[in-house]
């Protein structure tokens, strides 16, 4: 049923969304910084990622970084500082966590609502997919493969990681 919703969602513009085909690497974010603190690179210490001197960028490779090194709890509290809560890569970046965290209803509810923001969003359509392989729905998840081509994502992350997940069952981190 979601698949199929969302399938017919009107088209908004293309977006691939700050997709990147390595993991993050490893920054003071992750090794020595608490809750909701990330790495600011000027001044060499640990900041409160709603601090002012952060944009939302900094904020989302805060984000990605933690989610990848599985801190969800400190993910989800960097995420929470962006200031467009229902931007889609928040929005995608929530189901993510969601799940990483076995949460998967939660996990297709923020994908939906994503797609909602940004149809043509290749990296959530990617990530939906994944969460139907984990599920055991691979008609689905190679329905959002089939979407993610028809979007002009052949080649991109978001296809190869679905694809590598449909023929293995791993799903990705990042």
């Amino acid at each position: 049923m979601l698949a199929a919703l969302v399938a017919v969602m009107p088209v908004a513009s293309f977006a691939i969304g700050d997709e990147d085909e390595t993991p993050p690497k490893t920054t003071p974010t992750t090794a020595t910084c608490k809750a909701t603190q990330i790495w600011d690179e000027k001044t060499k210490t640990c900041v409160d990622a709603q601090d002012s001197r952060f944009d939302d960028g900094q904020r989302y490779e805060g984000v990605r970084e933690l989610a990848y090194a599985l801190h969800l709890e400190r993910a989800l509290g960097v995420l929470s500082t962006m200031s467009n809560q229902q931007d889609a890569r928040v929005l995608t970046y929530r189901g993510f966590i969601a799940r990483k965290s076995g949460k998967m209803q939660d996990a297709l509810a923020f994908y939906a609502a994503a797609l909602e923001v940004d149809a043509e969003n290749i990296l959530t359509r990617s990530y939906l997919g994944q969460g139907f392989v984990t599920m055991g729905r691979t008609k689905e998840a190679r329905q959002q493969l089939d979407r993610i081509r028809e979007l002009g994502g052949a080649g991109s992350w978001a296809e190869t990681s679905l694809a590598r997940a449909l023929e293995t069952g791993q799903t990705y981190g990042y």
